[in-house]
């Protein structure tokens, strides 16, 4: 089947998903597959027809939490305050657009602070590709892309699970659920549901676009600074020695909300700093440089600790330069200037 450039059009054909997936099989694909329908949108993530990474196109992170719940029965570590801390840290609802890949930062997290094993990461990648999967089998008209790119390099990778393998699992619950898939195909409601879903994903990618992103190409004079610290007085402090003109400065005192506002905002330069409550700022700096878009953003840890050991610390985690409070307008506008030329 041909694959359509599906930024540029809005129709959809007669989709074999089986044929589609068996092609992936045999060229060993490498990259991502997008899977479109009036109903919904499905990426699944492969190097050489292995699955990395499966994911619906929005809301994924609610399944995710939907799925360690689930979980939780039988991982003691899974516990409530963690559930709790995921919600808090990954949270989207602040910002009406989808943010990729904070579902996968998610497990990654998780693996990281030991609340789940790699294995355990595996099953559970595993179990949100058959439904994903599943998905994708009961699709009779569509479209779908690969790109060679995947939005996953340079991230941890916990599996390569068999296509093949997956695929059949997903066509036993396909079959066992037909009878009842056929009906409900069948009803105008259904119908009117699929034409509401279509209709709220284009408005969605119609409204998307004006919403109040910073885009630095339309004026290169300001460079937009992110300024995270649980301390209003420092902040008040960074603000004050900006100026307007050439900076743009956003603070944020809860490092919990930070990650969002830094994938939504995507600045030139992070100020961070390193003592903060719930989520200090090596653990954030690893977050944020787990995102492929953030790999070369300048991140500044600001702190009164100067030791080797804590400078050490925040070089592993990618960290771009310290910066040693208390600290002069001088000092901060040298180390900015350093690291925005």
């Amino acid at each position: 089947m041909q694959t359509l450039p599906i930024g540029r059009y809005r129709f959809f054909q007669r989709l074999q998903p089986i044929s589609v997936l068996n092609r992936i099989i045999s060229k060993k694909t490498s990259g991502c597959l997008q899977v479109f329908s009036a109903s919904g949108t499905w990426l699944i993530y492969l190097e050489e027809g292995k699955v990395i990474y499966a994911c619906y196109g929005d809301n994924m992170l609610d399944t995710l939490l939907s799925k360690l719940q689930i979980l939780s029965k039988q991982i003691p570590t899974l516990n409530a305050e963690v559930y709790q801390r995921i919600k808090t840290i990954f949270d989207t609802s602040i910002d009406n657009k989808a943010i990729p890949h904070l579902d996968y930062l998610a497990i990654c997290w998780l693996v990281n602070r030991k609340h789940l094993t790699c294995q355990q990461a595996k099953l559970l990648i595993e179990e949100l590709a058959l439904d994903v999967l599943t998905a994708i089998l009961k699709i009779q008209e569509g479209s779908y892309e690969i790109t060679a790119n995947s939005a996953l390099e340079n991230m941890p990778q916990f599996c390569q699970l068999d296509l093949s393998a997956l695929i059949a699992n997903s066509r036993s619950r396909v079959e066992h659920s037909k009878k009842s898939t056929d009906v409900s195909a069948r009803k105008t409601p259904q119908q009117d549901l699929d034409t509401a879903t279509e209709s709220s994903h284009q408005h969605h990618s119609e409204t998307g676009n004006q919403g109040t992103e910073y885009h630095p190409e339309n004026q290169k004079q300001v460079y937009t600074i992110l300024c995270i610290d649980d301390s209003l007085t420092v902040l008040a402090a960074i603000q004050r020695f900006l100026d307007e003109q050439i900076f743009r400065v956003v603070t944020i005192s809860e490092p919990v909300k930070a990650l969002i506002q830094i994938i939504r905002l995507k600045p030139d330069l992070i100020l961070l700093d390193v003592g903060m409550p719930n989520l200090d700022g090596y653990e954030l700096c690893g977050l944020v440089r787990k995102h492929t878009h953030f790999k070369h953003t300048p991140i500044i840890m600001v702190t009164a600790r100067t030791g080797l050991i804590d400078r050490a610390r925040a070089k592993m985690l990618g960290a771009s330069g310290y910066l040693t409070k208390p600290f002069t307008q001088a000092d901060l506008l040298k180390v900015i200037f350093h690291h925005l030329s």
